[in-house]
């Protein structure tokens, strides 16, 4: 696959979601902070999807490659880790596509923050680590998707 040429992030619109699931569905990898236990339920998809486009408190964007959407990008606060963010971007489009997203994602973050990773999710580890992130914590916690339990690491970025 040809690397895109531009990279973009905006803000998520209710004509995004159509792609988003299915972006989710056809990807039914365990990742950490992707707790849905059926990723192939639409109305818990977009009832998450409501939640967060509702909170003022959350950033959440549309990651697209060359004007086609390929991911997502969230920021959050989390009642114990602080601002926490998480992204999911179609493993067609990995790699250092990721970086650049969320490096775009992150350049108007406040620090620190942190984001949860499976365990086993080198490319994303690798990704964090390319963009500063540094690990935290291998956390006992598990983390269940798509009912697959997933043991996690937190990184954090300052």
């Amino acid at each position: 696959m040809v690397e895109p040429h531009v990279v973009t992030l905006r803000a998520t619109r209710a004509g995004d979601l159509d792609e988003l699931f299915r972006l989710r569905h056809d990807d039914p990898v365990p990742t950490a902070a992707s707790t849905a236990d059926d990723l192939a339920d639409r109305a818990a998809f977009e009832a998450r999807w409501t939640r967060l486009r509702d909170d003022p408190a959350v950033r959440l964007v549309t990651i697209r490659a060359d004007g086609v959407i390929i991911g997502e990008a969230v920021r959050w606060t989390d009642p114990d880790d602080g601002p926490t963010v998480a992204y999911r971007i179609d493993p067609a489009h990995a790699g250092r596509v990721a970086s650049r997203a969320m490096k775009l994602f992150l350049d108007t973050e406040a620090r620190p923050v942190r984001v949860h990773v499976a365990d086993d999710d080198a490319a994303s580890i690798s990704v964090l680590e390319q963009l500063g992130f540094r690990e935290a914590a291998a956390d006992a916690s598990l983390t269940s998707t798509a009912g697959v339990r997933t043991a996690e690491r937190t990184y954090v970025l300052r």
